[in-house]
């Protein structure tokens, strides 16, 4: 994920709350208002929060089946533990596979085998918590603006070329090569035998606030967004009431999940989808003469694998060889 998602959470929210002027007789205010606000957010970035609101809900499994004990795809799985050390495994071989593809311009290049499609999703704001129709219809126009979705690797990755796939945009981090993801991450598994060969693999992480990629249990099994408290602070045109932006802003990442196809004789990744689900709560924000607001939105992250030959073209103008 791209900083610009954390650009488009900044400007979804600082737009809503300059609409919420909208109710008054202040139409002129509200237009050059929130066109003064989108273009100083265009400048920074936004950070974290959530809870369904705040994150005080309990964190419970939405996987439809548990795990059972058993054989699957000629692999005997003991236990939850055995799943997700087999799903570190097959991640792990995964990402030491590499395909060519050609560019517009003729040129070779070596990534990934298995490069994504990425998607995103921002709705269900609220403003003080009620719903504005006017806000909710302007969010899909600011997403679309803003953000293009990117081609990586398998999540969490910031790059589909293996020597650049770390755990920092500029390359210069630790290596997203292998899984980090650990037994004790995991809220909820299974895995079921397909009859052909693979098994498909869901694991539902456990639910973390400001989770930061390839550092928890969230940024193990998704491409979190990071802190980012930084980043609002720069804005100009917001500040709190009360408090810090600690205090303020929240993001509670929870209730994603991850369904992956093995093979499982070879332990190669053939498919997988990839659904991240974050909950942003902003309060005691202030913006001009807008006082002590609270805000709200829900972020669907999701990425699909493989991607599409139509995707490889419109997103990086690249052709898998072969």
């Amino acid at each position: 994920m791209k900083k610009t998602i954390k650009r488009i959470m900044c400007l979804v929210l600082v737009a809503a709350m300059v609409g919420v002027l909208a109710g008054c007789k202040k139409i002129n205010y509200v237009t050059t208002g929130t066109i003064q606000a989108i273009n100083e957010v265009k400048s920074g970035e936004w950070q974290n929060a959530g809870d369904e609101a705040s994150g005080e809900d309990e964190d419970v499994s939405v996987l439809e089946a548990e795990f059972k004990a058993g054989t699957y795809g000629g692999v005997e799985f003991k236990s939850e533990e055995d799943v997700i050390n087999f799903y570190k495994e097959a991640y792990d071989y995964s990402k030491t596979l590499t395909a060519q593809y050609t560019d517009k311009d003729g040129n070779t290049q070596t990534f990934y085998k298995l490069l994504g499609e990425e998607k995103l999703e921002v709705g269900n704001i609220m403003i003080d918590g009620s719903s504005n129709a006017m806000i909710n219809n302007l969010v899909p126009g600011i997403v679309d603006g803003l953000y293009s979705p990117g081609l990586n690797g398998l999540v969490p990755s910031t790059n589909r070329d293996p020597k650049l796939d770390t755990d920092a945009w500029d390359g210069n981090g630790e290596s997203l090569a292998t899984s980090r993801i650990v037994p004790e991450d995991i809220l909820a598994c299974n895995i079921a035998d397909n009859g052909d060969g693979t098994v498909t693999v869901q694991l539902q992480p456990k639910a973390v606030n400001m989770s930061m990629p390839g550092a928890d249990a969230q940024g193990h099994v998704f491409q979190t967004l990071g802190a980012i408290d930084s980043v609002v602070d720069s804005i100009s045109v917001l500040s709190w009431s009360q408090g810090t932006t600690a205090d303020n802003c929240k993001v509670n990442y929870k209730s994603g999940v991850a369904t992956v196809k093995i093979n499982a004789a070879t332990k190669e990744i053939v498919e997988a989808d990839y659904t991240m689900k974050a909950y942003v709560n902003v309060t005691h924000a202030s913006i001009a003469v807008i006082k002590d607001k609270s805000a709200s939105l829900d972020i669907t992250m999701q990425w699909k694998y493989p991607a599409s030959a139509e995707y490889l073209q419109s997103s990086k103008g690249i052709t898998l060889v072969g």
